[in-house]
């Protein structure tokens, strides 16, 4: 290995592919060393490599015992393999603790190397490249896991401290392998088979049907690697698509999902494990484009999401951060797509949306720091991937326009990898929308990408109106009416508690699970979790009798109440409760309140400049 100062990526790598993925003959045969300097070192001034003091294997001293002393967070230096843009987002949280990372990558210009503490331009796919890399670090972690893991194992043996271990980097790799390892340890999984031949894909066609959907169980990635036959006339050409029957492959039940989940689960050094809230993933050509957080699914989904997911990660070996994407089918199962042993695209939102980002959190866990805080500190995000719409310049113009007007968006932030080259479909960058409400951010989100609300799905109700019968609408219609003013969707219906008392108790009992944040209708308060707004309706005793039932509920059994037949303060009252956690509702009803007092004030002038008896008429 020949070590020599980069200062700056050369003109000839300017224009290089910036992936983390070296192509086939691209890959340099010497390792580089690309260290940060301070501003005038000379390059004469860097120690040969070989003469540079290797960094501690140990992990901190836990506080209170003797040992050197720990300067800040720790004095463990991580190499990382790989530097693509999760890297570089890794190298960034690293930064703000004063964590010092090495990493690995064959572009000079690769999205990680503007951030880390130094930089080896080299193949992590190359064995003695990443033992001699070995040899600066403390701990060694990926960003990618198309790497030497046999190298990794060979290094483990050597008291090498890799995480995660390279017994899950391999298994990982081979998603045939992956997906028998899961199944050993009793994970829900699509059928799969191995298949070598065409006679045994086409046994497989006629026991899964088709579609089926025919993968690689090597270098699969961003919907690379897997392809699907419709027939069985496809499955010749889907093959030959895929390298040949020499290539590895296997084939999977096809799944009829109704959503994509995804699950980061953190696991620690001594095993212990924390999860992030699910979030679902909308994919565009097999990449994913856009992340929901949290996911807009029923607590018993994401229980069930969780469980999976951190039963599939105990399984594995080694600390860090994996992602574990799923599908949800139609009939409420869960089921396991595949596993990425790293930061993942499913936890951008995580940077601003979390109290620990996935980035710190793979570093608390490599290092052997007590995990972090997974929960969201804002209610809800979405994070939208800039993927390359066009080829060259042309691609760069088109990236920069949906930049500009994030940065016009409350709530948005832009994270640009810096990559020098774009191409269709490439990952650019990222946006991440945080907002009081998943409306508010998917309302953003519309705005960013200059999209019709009227012409997206219609928002999911946040409060239920209902009546016992169509008699009450009358009445109840003032409720709407302020809904509406406000611009918060609700539903409105007939739930009779005497007539259809299991519509009622189904109803109460779903309603949270189907995003409804707030009920105006007294009856079902016994069976759900939500507050619930009473509405006394005037009848033949002028509704005190139904003021009453109101005000005389058992104790354990809250419910709000407002004068008889005033519907519109039920409204009013609903929103209210939705305005404590969503600061641009809230300003909406500072206005409302303003109005009223303007309304007052104009009339009393009106009054007085009148006289009464003219104001009368």
């Amino acid at each position: 290995m020949h070590a020599r100062l980069l200062n700056a990526p050369s003109s000839a790598s300017a224009g290089a592919s910036s992936s983390s993925l070296p192509s086939a003959g691209g890959c340099p045969r010497h390792a580089s060393w690309n260290p940060r300097l301070a501003p005038g070192t000379p390059a004469s001034a860097q120690p040969s490599l070989s003469l540079r003091a290797r960094a501690s294997m140990e992990p901190a001293t836990p506080e209170g015992e003797a040992g050197p002393p720990v300067h800040g967070v720790t004095n463990t230096v991580v190499g990382v393999l790989g530097g693509g843009q999760l890297g570089k987002m890794l190298c960034q949280a690293a930064s703000q603790m004063g964590v010092k990372i090495a990493i690995l990558d064959p572009l000079e210009g690769c999205p990680a190397s503007s951030v880390c503490s130094e930089h080896v331009v080299g193949s992590f796919s190359d064995g003695d490249t990443v033992r001699e890399f070995a040899k600066r670090c403390g701990v060694l972690t990926v960003e990618i896991e198309h790497v030497d893991a046999v190298t990794l194992e060979k290094l483990e043996k050597q008291g090498v401290d890799c995480e995660p271990k390279a017994s899950t980097i391999m298994t990982i790799q081979d998603k045939y392998r992956q997906k028998k390892h899961f199944s050993k340890f009793g994970i829900p999984l699509p059928d799969f088979v191995e298949v070598e031949t065409l006679h045994s894909i086409e046994e497989a066609g006629e026991i899964f049907g088709y579609p089926l959907m025919v993968k690689s169980k090597r270098l699969a990635y961003d919907g690379r690697g897997n392809a699907v036959a419709r027939s069985k006339e496809d499955l010749s050409s889907v093959v030959a698509s895929l390298g040949g029957f020499e290539h590895g492959l296997y084939v999977e039940r096809w799944t009829h999902f109704v959503k994509e989940l995804s699950v980061i689960v953190a696991r620690s050094r001594d095993g212990s494990t924390v999860c992030y809230p699910v979030v679902e993933t909308i994919h565009k050509d097999n990449i994913c484009h856009i992340v929901e957080a949290p996911a807009e699914v029923s607590d018993k989904i994401k229980k069930l999401a969780t469980n999976v997911a951190e039963k599939a990660i105990k399984s594995l070996e080694g600390a860090g951060v994996f992602a574990v994407e799923l599908f949800l089918t139609e009939d409420d199962e869960i089921l396991l797509n595949e596993v990425a042993p790293r930061p993942h695209n499913s936890g951008h939102h995580t940077i601003e949306s979390c109290y620990t980002s996935q980035y710190e959190q793979h570093l608390r866990a490599i290092l052997g720091l007590p995990l972090g805080d997974p929960s969201m500190k804002a209610p809800a995000a979405i994070m939208y991937n800039i993927l390359g719409e066009d080829e060259g310049e042309a691609g760069f113009v088109l990236a920069h326009q949906v930049i500009r007007r994030a940065l016009n968006i409350p709530g948005a932030s832009v994270h640009w990898y810096g990559k020098p080259e774009i191409r269709k479909q490439r990952k650019m960058g990222h946006i991440t929308i945080v907002g009081p409400s998943k409306n508010t951010v998917k309302s953003h989100l519309d705005t960013l990408l200059q999209r019709d609300a009227h012409e997206t799905k219609k928002d999911s109700p946040r409060v239920g109106v209902i009546m016992g019968s169509d008699s009450d609408l009358p009445a109840m219609k003032d409720a709407a009416i302020i809904l509406k003013y406000f611009n918060i969707p609700f539903e409105l219906t007939i739930v009779s508690a005497h007539r259809t008392p299991e519509r009622m108790e189904d109803y109460a009992k779903s309603a949270k699970d189907r995003g409804l944040e707030v009920i105006i209708a007294g009856m079902v308060a016994s069976s759900t979790c939500l507050p619930v707004i009473g509405v006394p309706i005037s009848n033949k005793v002028s509704g005190v009798d139904s003021l009453l039932s109101i005000v005389q509920m058992p104790k354990g059994i809250p419910v709000a109440t407002v004068a008889i037949g005033n519907a519109e303060n039920a409204g009013l009252l609903a929103v209210r409760i939705l305005a404590t956690r969503d600061p641009e509702l809230s300003d909406m009803v500072i206005r409302y309140q303003n109005n009223l007092r303007d309304t007052v004030l104009e009339k009393a002038k009106r009054l007085e400049d009148l006289g009464w008896e003219e104001y009368l008429k």
